[in-house]
């Protein structure tokens, strides 16, 4: 049986490569105006999603388009569940006039991060997907991760996520932005991708295995590399025998 891995990018948020990596990825997770995007960027990247035969889904970050999402911000669990699913609605008013189906919901950034370890967080975000009825919902596979568990308990389909151009600590937590060893370069993250993809497991920053039981697989779509990257992962995960489809 051939395995099969989906490949997903974070697009709509005003990059030069979008069109070039929309071509290469199964899923996009597009910018729905909380840390980019407005209705005219969430058009364009729809139309390129459906051009392409992608899987679109929503891509809602805290409101802070200052900090591009990037930074820890506080919030009551209510307000987090009404900015995100007021993001996700934004969207799907946008996909419904498009005739574009959403299939998911990744949330971006630093909220993202929070949620891996606030079950708190995790909850409102996870009831804000659960919400909107958007069935897929992407979260960081492995490592003690309270965001699958949390969409699981909101009734959402969970898809573990990988990462194929960052880097791992012990934990199976993200490595922080800002320090050494966060992002890799495109022929170290293509590597990682298909070991990921193809054995489950990484190397972590520190040099410890790091179990990474992912179905989903995410590259950055707005680094300097990001063309190179999408190409060069999809062709190494097609020459490992892998099938890239969406879930």
């Amino acid at each position: 049986m051939t395995l099969s891995i989906d490949l997903n990018a974070d697009l709509g948020e005003g990059s030069a490569h979008e069109e070039t990596v929309m071509g290469v990825v199964s899923s996009a997770n597009i910018a729905c105006g909380g840390h980019a995007g407005d209705a005219g960027t969430m058009r364009d990247s729809l139309r390129l999603a459906a051009r392409f035969g992608v899987a679109a889904g929503a891509h809602p970050g805290f409101p802070d388009r200052e900090g591009f999402g990037r930074r820890e911000l506080h919030f009551p669990p209510d307000d987090v569940r009404t900015f995100v699913r007021e993001q996700i609605e934004a969207l799907k008013a946008v996909a419904a006039r498009e005739g574009v189906p959403l299939r998911h919901v990744k949330p971006h950034g630093m909220l993202y991060n929070v949620a891996v370890r606030d079950e708190t967080l995790a909850r409102a975000v996870a009831q804000a997907a659960a919400d909107s009825g958007v069935p897929l919902y992407f979260g960081l596979a492995g490592g003690g991760s309270v965001m699958l568990r949390e969409a699981r308990a909101a009734g959402l389909r969970e898809i573990g996520e990988g990462f194929a151009d960052r880097g791992y600590a012990p934990d199976g937590s993200l490595w922080p932005r800002g320090q050494a060893g966060a992002l890799l370069d495109a022929a170290a993250a293509t590597a990682q991708g298909v070991r990921i993809a193809r054995d489950g497991v990484t190397t972590a920053v520190t040099g410890e295995p790091v179990a990474v039981p992912a179905r989903t697989l995410c590259l950055h779509g707005d680094g300097a590399e990001a063309a190179e990257l999408a190409r060069a992962l999809r062709a190494a995960l097609e020459a490992a025998g892998l099938r890239v489809a969406a879930p």
